[in-house]
């Protein structure tokens, strides 16, 4: 990437930032159904087609956050140490960001963070178009179990356990913070919960799903041995 285009896309990044940032303060101060497309452009001092090269819709100025997320469950399950089954790997990476009070699980008290997801819960636009985003955090997962040799169907449907699991542990998390509980509070439930759900599905999945392979006990294509040549029986 020469200079000019380096310097190009770190203009594009803020320009989008900056769109993203200004319609989450209208929206969290007016409503999500109150501000339009017209009222964050003005509000960025830029045009409405300028805004809709960087978001295709009203709901994404809000949800392409999710779009760093949506490749998660794909790379924790594609970087996996050996002799993990892929749901033990998300498993652990969950309680992980739960210990870490990440906004991702839905453990997270700072006012920031749960008036966003009260936003986000509370708008029935915005919940039809994280399905989207859920579709795509999906396809990567079956991707990624594919690649390990699981059947195609198989692979779909453990990537829509795993993901949705992940999903509803978070949404139960912020039930219980937005009653009015802190984080700390809820997380030896939230942990509970995390170790009750994974468990659910690893009954059925780890049966289907392959623990990830050491490479040294991978075949080697120069040292496996030839196959039997038809007909060719020692005589």
């Amino acid at each position: 990437m020469d200079k000019t285009t380096g310097l190009r896309e770190s203009k594009k990044l803020r320009t989008r930032r900056q769109l993203a940032a200004t319609a989450l303060e209208l929206f969290l101060e007016r409503g999500f159904d109150a501000v339009s497309v017209a009222d964050v452009a003005a509000a960025a001092e830029v045009s409405k087609p300028t805004l809709f090269r960087y978001f295709p819709s009203k709901e994404d100025l809000l949800l392409d956050r999710f779009a760093d997320h949506q490749d998660e469950a794909a790379r924790i399950v594609r970087d996996r140490a050996p002799g993990r089954t892929p749901v033990r790997a998300v498993r652990e990476h969950f309680v992980e960001a739960l210990a870490g009070r990440d906004p991702i699980t839905g453990l997270c008290d700072h006012p920031g963070v749960l008036a966003f997801q009260r936003l986000l819960y509370s708008t029935p636009s915005l919940e039809s178009r994280m399905a989207h985003y859920t579709a795509r955090e999906v396809e990567l997962l079956a991707a990624v179990l594919e690649a390990e040799a699981v059947a195609p169907l198989t692979a779909r449907l453990a990537s829509l356990s795993l993901v949705t699991v992940r999903q509803e542990l978070g949404r139960e998390n912020w039930r219980r913070i937005s009653a009015g509980r802190s984080a700390d509070e809820v997380y030896p439930t939230a942990l509970a919960d995390a170790d009750t759900a994974f468990a659910l599905v690893a009954d059925g999945l780890d049966a289907a799903l392959p623990p990830r392979r050491h490479p040294a006990d991978l075949p080697d294509a120069h040292t496996a041995p030839a196959p039997p040549v038809p007909g060719g029986g020692v005589g």
